[in-house]
């Protein structure tokens, strides 16, 4: 990646979908185009409170984006908190601070609406992304994810 590359950190926007979706594919092998036009489309609709979902540019190109949720006493949470629950970025622009100036952008825009924590959660055996998260100083929360599976 060369070096003056300008950066623009943004919200979210319809437009980011296939960008959005070919950052997920070259990730997982799958086209996953439905369910991020049910997310995208979910953020965005009117009923959502705040879009906190941000999107990266480098020189006009989506290069990552950081997808989230503020919540104001779900889960029996009686503070504001908040969830990411999407991240990814692009293969070209990986390991050049990308999803960390993310990070820091997401966990300023939460501050500022009155978040303490913010949540996320790793698949076990994910380990690049649970390291990026430990470098963030995240740490194992004390509440349980549980799973049930259905006959």
């Amino acid at each position: 990646m060369p070096k003056q590359q300008k950066r623009i950190m943004r919200f979210l926007k319809q437009s980011d979908l296939e960008a959005i979706v070919a950052i997920d594919q070259a990730e997982t092998k799958q086209n996953r185009q439905e369910y991020y036009e049910r997310k995208i489309n979910s953020i965005l609709s009117k009923k959502a409170e705040i879009n906190c979902s941000l999107v990266c540019e480098i020189d006009g190109k989506v290069a990552g984006f950081m997808m989230g949720y503020l919540f104001f006493g779900e889960f029996g949470i009686s503070d504001a908190t908040a969830t990411i629950d999407g991240l990814g970025v692009h293969k070209d622009f990986r390991n050049h601070g990308v999803a960390s100036e993310m990070l820091d952008q997401f966990s300023m825009n939460m501050k500022a609406a009155g978040v303490k924590k913010i949540y996320t959660l790793v698949s076990w055996d994910d380990f690049a992304l649970e390291k990026f998260f430990s470098r963030q100083k995240f740490v194992p929360s004390k509440r349980i994810n549980l799973e049930l599976t259905l006959p």
